[in-house]
């Protein structure tokens, strides 16, 4: 099954692996995405990834979460963005951009010196308190959102995801423990849900009813079990699962934590199949109660577990991360029985502010 082609949204991908949202730390300062990005793509394509989905891109400067990141702001990133997307339409792969806001992991800057967030709960990893939005700071970050959609569609991408995952804006409204608002983005599980479901709206009023919108979805915060009262987990992350595939989302990512949950985010040393796929369970229970395809990343390296997550109807693509990192070739090698592993140790020395890279001597 991992070399059989499956659709999304209209969307034909030729095989089940997926290059994950990966930032790589090769913009220019102002996010406008350079050669060595498109560098990048075209190589996974080059190695038969059937999906890959971009390093997030800001969509308002106020939502920059790190250095040379990818921005979708502005018009002036259609064209460079376009450059990238024909290069990797030379092969059979599909590209997606993801599209996303910082929320409280936003950088504060001379020239943006607050964090904007649903609410004003502290960041404990950094010590910040973020500004509570304005309902027209709600609905302007709505417009942001769409108008990036339109120009990834502009730019040639086959569709976007929103990153609604990792401690960022659209993961902040959705969790219990960062949203305490009490209008109608807050409180209930649906009314924390509504802000993806508006840009959902504001997206098919710009680009129409067909084009495939992904996302990111944090299952849970990562918190151990009963460390914070309020935090997002299963069954509350199933349920909205289950509203935005109603609501014409065309597939979702799985994913979780937050940077206060610790390591949580990338766990480190996955060195046996006990290890891998660490948010399995919460991918299974989702994928019986949706219709769109399920997409699950989080540590998986070796062909036998993930031919077991297709098998036993865990997930429908697999998503790598770090791996392509190490091997962007990996596919390529398990496809011709060259290996049935990752060469990846997890041992995260690929977050490089020089570019991301393996930076691990197998050597040594």
């Amino acid at each position: 099954m991992l070399f059989t082609p499956i659709n999304i949204g209209g969307m034909n991908i030729p095989n089940r692996f997926v290059r994950s949202a990966t930032h790589e730390w090769m913009a220019k300062s102002d996010g406008t995405p350079t050669s060595r990005i498109g560098d990048l793509y075209e190589k996974l394509a080059i190695n038969e990834v059937g999906l890959i989905i971009t390093g997030y891109a800001y969509v308002n400067p106020k939502g920059k979460s790190d250095l040379f990141q990818q921005g979708i702001y502005e018009d002036k990133f259609i064209n460079p963005y376009r450059e990238i997307v024909s290069r990797v339409h030379k092969y059979d792969s599909k590209i997606v951009l993801q599209i996303s806001h910082g929320g409280r992991q936003t950088m504060i800057t001379t020239d943006n010196p607050y964090v904007l967030a649903p609410s004003s709960v502290i960041e404990t990893t950094k010590g910040i308190t973020p500004e509570e939005m304005t309902e027209n700071e709600v609905l302007d970050t709505i417009e942001d959102f769409a108008q990036a959609v339109r120009r990834a569609k502009e730019a040639g991408f086959d569709g976007v995801q929103l990153h609604c995952a990792h401690g960022f804006l659209l993961s902040n409204f959705i969790s219990p423990y960062t949203n305490r608002r009490k209008d109608r983005w807050g409180g209930s599980t649906e009314k924390r849900t509504q802000i993806i479901l508006d840009i959902m709206v504001r997206i098919r009023e710009l680009v129409g009813e067909k084009y495939p919108i992904l996302v990111k979805l944090n299952v849970t915060d990562g918190f151990k079990p009963g460390s914070r009262r309020h935090a997002l987990d299963a069954p509350e992350s199933i349920e909205i699962a289950k509203i935005l595939a109603k609501n014409g989302v065309s597939a979702i990512e799985v994913s979780g934590g937050i940077a206060e949950a610790g390591d949580e985010l990338f766990r480190k040393c996955i060195d046996s199949p006990e290890k891998e796929a660490y948010y399995k369970d919460y991918a299974k229970m989702i994928k019986k109660q949706i219709n769109v395809p399920v997409i699950l990343v989080g540590g998986i390296r070796s062909k036998k577990i993930m031919e077991m997550l297709l098998m036993e109807d865990y997930a429908d693509m697999i998503s790598l991360c770090r791996p392509l990192i190490a091997e962007p070739d990996l596919v390529i090698k398990l496809k011709k029985g060259e290996t049935d592993i990752s060469k990846c140790v997890s041992c995260n020395l690929c977050s490089d502010e020089n570019g991301i890279k393996c930076n691990y001597n197998f050597n040594k």
